[in-house]
């Protein structure tokens, strides 16, 4: 991979390690810089979720408080699949429930920057 390459997951990283805290979830401003405008969700539980529907839900989301169950990642790993498009795939403990996840960031203008346009979560069952 690329430096510029490195550097781009390495953003992404970062961007989605703050949309699993609870700063990160509970602050509409702060999803708003980070959810691309034609974001949507698949979630864990099959629902489908746009933009505005997720932007309203997160603050009272689980993960969302400091003191109630926060989301513990792992195993995150990112490639560049093109110029301005990563693709991040990790899993995610929150409340004794394990998921496997999977988004893509694009990145349209320097403005703006890395906005999450596609997430995925899959629930793992218990072994």
């Amino acid at each position: 991979m690329s430096v510029d390459g490195e550097s781009s997951v390495a953003e992404v990283i970062e961007r989605e390690l703050r949309l699993l805290t609870p700063a990160g979830r509970s602050s509409r401003a702060l999803a708003e810089q980070l959810l691309d405008p034609e974001f949507v969700e698949v979630g864990s539980s099959g629902r489908r979720w746009d933009r505005p529907s997720m932007l309203a839900a997160l603050p009272v989301m689980q993960g969302a408080a400091d003191d109630g169950p926060q989301y513990v990642a792992s195993e995150m790993t990112g490639t560049v699949l093109a110029p301005g498009i990563v693709h991040l795939t990790f899993e995610t403990m929150l409340d004794g429930r394990r998921s496997r996840r999977s988004s893509i960031w694009r990145k349209l203008d320097d403005e703006s920057g890395w906005r999450m346009y596609y997430h995925q979560a899959t629930p793992v069952p218990d072994a």
